[in-house]
Order: structure tokens, then sequence, then C-alpha cells
């Protein structure tokens, strides 16, 4: 699963509001913390911002061909601090690695809860973790 999330470019990541209005966005500045911790970096995120503040359950899915993952947690948005720092000089450097300004406003941190299979077949969407 850690192979697939680091080998996609991007991943999907679902929030709602308070009210239950979903949104979806593609992410790509994403890294895994550790076993139960991903960190994605906030550029451009505002619905998305606005939701996981009113209501911190997300949902991050991504596969590689047949076989991929969903997974459940709940995310708090740091805007000082090391991790912070760390996540800004880590898009910094991104940006100039891809020739395009990039600052990143926030780093989301989400303790995975669950976690899903949404491999095709009898077990899509059954609970594995």
């Amino acid at each position: 699963m850690k192979k697939i999330f680091e080998k996609r470019n991007n991943i999907v990541l679902a929030t709602a509001s308070k009210a239950g209005t979903p949104n979806v966005v593609v992410v790509a500045a994403k890294k895994i913390l550790d076993d139960e911790t991903i960190l994605i970096s906030d550029q451009y995120f505002s619905k998305t911002l606005a939701n996981m503040k009113e209501n911190p359950q997300v949902a991050l899915t991504f596969w590689d061909k047949a076989e991929g993952y969903q997974l459940k947690g709940h995310a708090t948005i740091e805007t000082s601090g090391r991790l912070y720092e760390d996540t800004t000089a880590w898009i910094e450097a991104l940006g100039k690695k891809i020739d395009m300004p990039l600052e990143s406003k926030g780093a989301v941190v989400i303790k995975i809860e669950e976690i899903y299979t949404i491999t095709p077949g009898p077990h899509a969407g059954a609970r594995i973790a």
C-alpha cells in the first residue's frame, strides 16, 4: 500500500462541510510521515480548507492499475511550527524543481483511522485495518 501511495503522482482527497456538502480535489504534494500519518501541503485549498475546519473527517483514495485503497481519518491544519516550516521548505524546493513558484499555506496532517480496499472483486469496499 505504501509503495502505491508513494508511486502515485496524484491522489484524491475528499472532504465534506458540516452540512454534508462533499468536495473532492486532486492532491500532488503528499507524503507519508509514519504508519498512521499522512502529510498534505495546502497550496490552493479553498472549499477543502473550509470543510476541514468545519469537519475534520477526510478520506484519501489512490490506486495503481487494479489495486487501490481508501484511507479515512482526522485532519489537523498546522500553520506554524517545525512541521509547517519543513513543509514550506519542501514545497518551495518542489516548485524550483518543476520551475513553478509554489508556496505552502499549511501542513495538513491526517491521522489514519480506517483503511479500505477499493480493489475490484468480492472484497471491494471491505475494511482491512
